[in-house]
């Protein structure tokens, strides 16, 4: 049996990794969340895709495609956290089908200024990590690892 495939969404102004608020999401880049998913998934026997997009419709899509394609998801919907119900509702649709998505935050959000401290999608989602910067890439690998 192959590796379970993962995705790894990561939503608007995440391909700014490292040169964004670094004091906030650190001096890292996506280049090196992606490596360090890809070091991950393979120590959990998981094949990780890691994928970013500052475009909505686009992780709208994507979420689709993890129900077509029973794919477990690793979300962080950045910025779309706090009022994108086109989101939520494709999320749902991929908790609705038995799969695992884990929202995953570099920072806390309860942490910082108020309008960041309403998720519609902790709601749906399986799970929520937050706070723990790219460890919490991590923990979520691990929760859908031992989830199978």
């Amino acid at each position: 049996m192959g590796a379970e495939r993962v995705v790894v969404v990561n939503g608007p102004n995440l391909g700014r990794l490292g040169v964004r608020d670094p004091e906030v999401y650190g001096h890292d880049d996506l280049e090196k969340l992606r490596s360090l998913c890809d070091q991950w998934g393979n120590e959990l026997g998981l094949d990780v895709e890691v994928r970013q997009s500052d475009d909505e419709a686009e992780v709208i899509h994507w979420m689709h495609r993890a129900v077509d394609e029973s794919t477990p998801v690793v979300l962080n919907p950045a910025a779309f956290t706090h009022y994108s119900y086109g989101l939520a509702d494709a999320a749902s649709q991929v908790t609705d089908a038995g799969l695992m998505l884990v929202e995953v935050h570099i920072s806390n959000p309860a942490a910082r200024e108020a309008f960041r401290r309403r998720s519609v999608i902790s709601p749906i989602a399986t799970g929520t990590i937050a706070g723990f910067g790219f460890t919490g890439y991590r923990l979520a690998l691990e929760a859908i690892a031992a989830k199978r």
